[in-house]
């Protein structure tokens, strides 16, 4: 780990924790997602197995969490997923838990300069950084909206020199809000590269991005017999 990776990692109180984080996948993988029913993994061949990767995946419930390290996590890709994630997620009993297991938190409106900088180092060191571009849950099937998060730190790592691929994640549920039982899939599409800065590159990108997103999570709701409905 690199000294400013280290001095980041220290200032936000995060890293992941050498007895928690083993613990954590045994208690999520092995026995938590056995409440959801087949977990289907499309596109797996998608997912880069070295370099900066950011994972941005659709957010339709909290089980999303579980889902990604599930089909991207060590046990696959042989490294962890760190998430970005807001700041009340990170209080409480729930905070302390995600920090040891490597989460940090950003503030949506106005990331800090810490925050940012930290993910960037994350990326500069090959990890895996899993980023929601909607920002929070949504259970319709409207039209997916990101937020300008994703693309503004692949454009920061860009001129930084860090070559981040982000690779459209789109996750499903049936029915839409899981209870016991319910079918779940997870498909990850083909990495993408932000080519250039500015607000013009920035709309482009945003753009194959939610296509991307869509074009996952049409499949993944395909796969558990769950057709989506927008366009």
């Amino acid at each position: 780990m690199s000294s400013s990776l280290t001095t980041r990692s220290s200032a936000l109180d995060t890293g992941i924790d050498p007895f928690w984080a083993p613990l954590a996948m045994v208690v999520t993988q092995d026995m938590a997602l056995h409440y959801l029913r087949g977990r289907t993994v499309l596109g797996a061949e998608n997912l880069p197995k070295d370099g900066p990767v950011l994972l941005a995946p659709t957010h339709r419930a909290r089980w999303d969490a579980l889902m990604i390290p599930m089909a991207a996590g060590r046990r696959i890709t042989g490294r962890d997923c760190r998430f970005m994630v807001t700041r009340t997620e990170m209080s409480g009993l729930q905070g302390w838990f995600l920090q040891r297991l490597g989460c940090f938190a950003v503030d949506q409106d106005k990331p800090s300069l810490t925050t940012l900088r930290f993910a960037l180092d994350l990326l500069e060191s090959g990890q895996q950084l899993v980023v929601f571009p909607e920002g929070r849950i949504k259970r319709t099937d409207a039209p997916i909206e990101l937020e300008q998060g994703p693309v503004r730190l692949a454009q920061l790592a860009q001129r930084r020199g860090i070559n981040v691929q982000v690779v459209p994640v789109g996750l499903a549920y049936n029915p839409a809000v899981p209870g016991p039982r319910s079918r779940s899939a997870i498909c990850f599409e083909q990495p993408l590269v932000v080519d250039g800065k500015g607000k013009e590159e920035a709309l482009r990108f945003n753009h194959l991005l939610a296509n991307g997103m869509h074009t996952a999570e049409q499949a993944a709701r395909e796969a558990i017999g769950r057709p989506l409905n927008c366009l």
